[in-house]
């Protein structure tokens, strides 16, 4: 006896299935050592016996569709129905029916009980990461990290280089977790580093436009027709990437159509001669049909846009006051760029060689505007 309780270590087996029974009903196990007579730890050994409870089956949502559905769709397709006409039947959309008989193998190997027990399948959670168990598939992300891919550009290049390969394929939405959420942990943490921002989480970033005042401007509502819709190559759009210290820039170049980038590096500084020197020397190597015009922003180093168009050819255009977004191909390549060249480097020491490289490799990377093409690529088929 146990303060007037008798202790108990050996239910018998009505007893255990009458604990196991209770349980399931909600009882509390020291509710049913105290209805027992025994320790709340011979409770807890019975139900560890079992396995304890079992997992709870969460009710399915109404939008899912039921067994009995399954069923109709079943003996529809049994009778030659189209999808329209059983979707009607049931009051769902002919797009539901249609995907739920591809995914259960099409319409002659169709069963509404494989077809249900798959949808059960797939609605546990959680589940393990694909990156975590296909060797190939995870080194191939990795390597695509390490050349500082975007996830998105890993993800559809993975499509083009694997066709007809369902194991290497990946959302990019399941990179970025693998990278940021520590617990699915499939990618090593450092490679978070490999990412444009360099960050381990998301955040958004807030950017100031610059503004400036030329003269003789061409506005970029003068443009012709064919840069808008960048039928015709040879078209570009310029900026200044601005490293620590007053003479610390990068001038960068980006072809509209192929998305190809020159870099051009400013020895001399950044002010307006110095820029026209450097870009008229680099936009001559090209050929003659690969120099139409280039879009610039307002910035007062191209203050000498005239000289550089009567030495070159190529017709200068200027942006709206505070709307970088209109050299919007320009803007996104120096985001991508400042993976190589963060804020607050000093550039000066930075050769022109070292910037081919750079270039080199940034053109080297599939584009989604480019049907994940790369802008090498791109380039190339147009000089063929």
């Amino acid at each position: 006896m146990v303060m007037g309780r008798r202790v108990t270590y050996r239910l018998t087996q009505s007893e255990r299935d009458a604990v196991r029974q209770q349980v399931r009903a909600g009882a509390t196990y020291v509710e049913l050592a105290t209805a027992f007579r025994c320790a709340t730890k011979t409770v807890q050994r019975v139900m560890g016996q079992c396995g304890g409870l079992a997992v709870r089956r969460t009710a399915r949502a109404r939008l899912r569709l039921t067994v009995a559905e399954r069923e109709e769709i079943s003996r529809g397709l049994q009778a030659n129905e189209s999808c329209h006409t059983i979707a009607t039947r049931l009051g769902r959309a002919a797009s539901t029916i249609s995907r739920e008989v591809a995914a259960g193998g099409g319409r002659r190997r169709y069963r509404a009980w494989h077809a249900d027990a798959r949808a059960d399948r797939q609605a546990r959670r959680p589940k393990a990461a694909k990156l975590r168990l296909i060797g190939r598939l995870r080194a191939a992300v990795e390597q695509g990290l390490r050349q500082r891919w975007s996830p998105q550009q890993i993800a559809r290049r993975l499509r083009t280089d694997h066709p007809g390969d369902p194991e290497m394929r990946v959302s990019h939405e399941t990179i970025y977790q693998s990278l940021f959420v520590q617990g699915r942990g499939a990618l090593r943490k450092e490679l978070a580093q490999c990412l444009r921002t360099g960050r381990a989480q998301r955040r958004a970033l807030g950017r100031l436009p610059r503004t400036g005042s030329l003269r003789d401007m061409v506005l970029i509502s003068a443009r012709p027709a064919e840069v808008e819709d960048r039928a015709v190559p040879g078209h570009w759009e310029g900026d200044l990437v601005v490293g620590k210290g007053s003479r610390s820039a990068v001038a960068t170049l980006v072809e509209r159509q192929t998305r190809f980038l020159l870099l051009v590096a400013l020895p001399d500084g950044r002010q307006a001669e110095a820029v026209k020197v450097a870009l008229a020397a680099k936009i001559q190597e090209l050929p003659t049909h690969l120099r139409r015009s280039l879009t610039w922003d307002r910035g007062t180093e191209m203050a000498a846009h005239v000289a550089f168009t009567i030495e070159t050819g190529v017709q200068v255009y200027f942006c709206d006051p505070r709307s970088p977004w209109q050299r919007g191909t320009n803007e996104n390549t120096n985001g991508l760029l400042r993976q190589y060249l963060p804020k607050g480097l000093d550039l000066t020491p930075i050769t022109q060689r070292q910037l081919d490289d750079i270039a080199r490799e940034l053109n080297g990377r599939p584009r989604q505007t480019l049907d994940w093409r790369t802008p090498s690529e791109a380039l190339a088929a147009l000089v063929r």
